[in-house]
């Protein structure tokens, strides 16, 4: 297969952390071609959607003393060329937050790409549709108690009810933003100005959860399936979980409860074309889908001795297959 990635710039990944690395490193494992481009190389010629490119070769990362080690330099670049993307097998869309306006033009080229040829992951009209907060919303059996407001007397008003909440900016990622929020703060009208914007922007406000303490699971889903997770520990200085504000990861099972999670969100998300998600639980609620670049892979590796990296690209082997096989046998009966 000749595989393209839509990545943020190449030399600020970390191939010891980034499952973006993962999965290309193990395309290329697997035999295939590997092909990088940014969301600002992206273009649309002949109603077309094409891509300036460059073919990627890695040098695999290693488990040391249970720790990715990696190669320096790890990655080789060929020359670039503005290729058509429908020339690939496949187009993943590995950009990292915030939504906005160039995110969303960079989907809107991709709809420019004929996925009866090529295979977008994930979907772009899928990831303009699932904002990653408010995408939860719909899943109300499994979801904490949440608005979603610029009012700050709506706000007030939760947050005096529930005593205890936590604010979420709704564009941000890996954390950012997020604040742990009481009525009883001083700085409760000061927090609620800043997060929207002075009322212009919404924000998410949720019941805070005890169970946050115990950390927040990350559990990746391929076409709807789980196929790993890690739980998520603050650092003890910070009451948010996520890794880029200094947690810790620790090794976890997926309990009873988060199969039935994952169960409640499949449809939906193979319904939009959402195939490769990280959803977020704490103590059995489902508090985000992440649908943009989702992480993890490689630290469930470390944990687990599992290669999910592998595990994705043997689905996108096996889906592109049977996609061929289909046109083959539509083919024959248009002839006959």
């Amino acid at each position: 297969m000749k595989l393209a990635f839509i990545i943020d710039p190449i030399h600020q990944l970390d191939p010891c952390h980034d499952t973006s690395v993962a999965l290309m490193e193990a395309a290329q494992i697997l035999g295939h071609e590997v092909w990088i481009t940014q969301a600002n190389l992206l273009n649309v010629v002949d109603s077309k959607a094409w891509a300036v490119l460059q073919r990627i070769e890695l040098v695999p990362v290693e488990l040391v003393e249970k720790r990715w080690v990696a190669a320096n330099p790890w990655y080789q670049l060929s020359s670039s060329v503005l290729t058509p993307l429908e020339s690939m097998d496949a187009v993943l869309m590995r950009t990292d937050p915030p939504v906005n306006d160039s995110y969303l033009y960079a989907t809107y080229i991709l709809d420019y790409i004929d996925q009866n040829k090529t295979l977008v992951i994930n979907s772009p009209n899928g990831i303009r549709s699932a904002n990653e907060k408010m995408y939860a919303l719909q899943f109300t059996e499994c979801i904490p108690e949440t608005i979603v407001s610029a009012d700050k007397q709506v706000i007030r008003q939760f947050v005096e009810a529930k005593g205890a909440t936590v604010l979420k900016p709704l564009g941000n990622k890996a954390g950012e933003g997020i604040l742990f929020l009481q009525s009883s703060d001083r700085n409760f009208n000061s927090i609620v100005e800043l997060s929207t914007l002075q009322g212009r922007v919404p924000v998410m406000v949720q019941n805070y959860l005890p169970a946050a303490k115990e950390g927040d699971k990350r559990i990746i889903l391929l076409n709807g399936e789980p196929i790993g997770a890690l739980n998520r520990l603050s650092s003890g200085s910070d009451f948010r979980n996520n890794m880029a504000t200094g947690g810790t990861v620790a090794q976890t099972e997926i309990t009873p409860r988060e199969q039935e999670i994952c169960a409640l969100v499949a449809d939906k998300l193979r319904q939009d074309g959402l195939i490769f998600v990280g959803i977020d639980v704490i103590g059995g609620y489902l508090t985000e889908v992440n649908v943009t670049s989702p992480t993890g892979i490689r630290e469930i590796d470390r944990l687990d001795g599992t290669r999910l990296g592998h595990q994705v690209i043997q689905w996108l082997e096996q889906s592109l297959t049977k996609k061929y096989n289909r046109s083959q046998e539509s083919g024959v009966r248009i002839q006959q």
